[in-house]
């Protein structure tokens, strides 16, 4: 089976350029960053002392898309606390989380499964606890897309908002228990 044969590497010196030709198609890049703007931010997280790990994702020695994943200690920086009701809040103030950033299969590689074996490779590492223990992981995606909320959801990602409460871009935020 091909999903078999993905896998994760890390962004480096020599994998860096094929990565930053990965494309989502037409319709799907106002859903999110260019890798080029994810892997500045990936720089400029590390360049602060902040846990980041961007991947480039795999199918054999063929890049097919970049996944990057997050490690924070308390849900209330950088406004994250805006993703939860009040009560929720109560409940995951101070609490680590893992947070998919980014996740991206190219245009010429969709719906072939490698996501699906991607974002599992990428829940795996995540259980590996690199920075830490933590209970959950978080990710977003915009409510108008669709694809991606089923997608998310067979994994068990549950929203954590009503639509519409986080207002930025129309995300909604969804975690998955660890």
């Amino acid at each position: 089976m091909q999903q078999k044969q993905i896998h994760l590497e890390r962004i480096t010196y020599d994998n860096v350029g094929k990565v930053l030709k990965l494309r989502v198609a037409r319709d799907q890049k106002h859903f999110l960053g260019s890798n080029e703007q994810s892997l500045a931010l990936a720089y400029a997280t590390l360049a602060d002392g902040d846990p980041v790990f961007p991947f480039a994702i795999y199918r054999g020695k063929t890049p097919v898309g970049f996944i990057m994943i997050d490690y924070d200690d308390d849900w209330t920086g950088y406004g994250r606390d805006a993703w939860l009701s009040s009560e929720d809040y109560k409940f995951y103030k101070g609490k680590p989380f893992y947070y998919i950033w980014r996740f991206m299969i190219d245009k010429r590689y969709q719906h072939r499964g490698y996501g699906r074996a991607a974002l599992q490779l990428a829940i795996d590492f995540i259980r590996t606890f690199p920075c830490g223990e933590a209970e959950y992981c978080v990710l977003s995606y915009y409510m108008k897309n669709q694809v991606a909320r089923e997608f998310y959801r067979a994994f068990g990602f549950t929203e954590l908002n009503e639509p519409g409460y986080y207002e930025e871009g129309d995300e909604v935020s969804a975690v998955l228990k660890l």
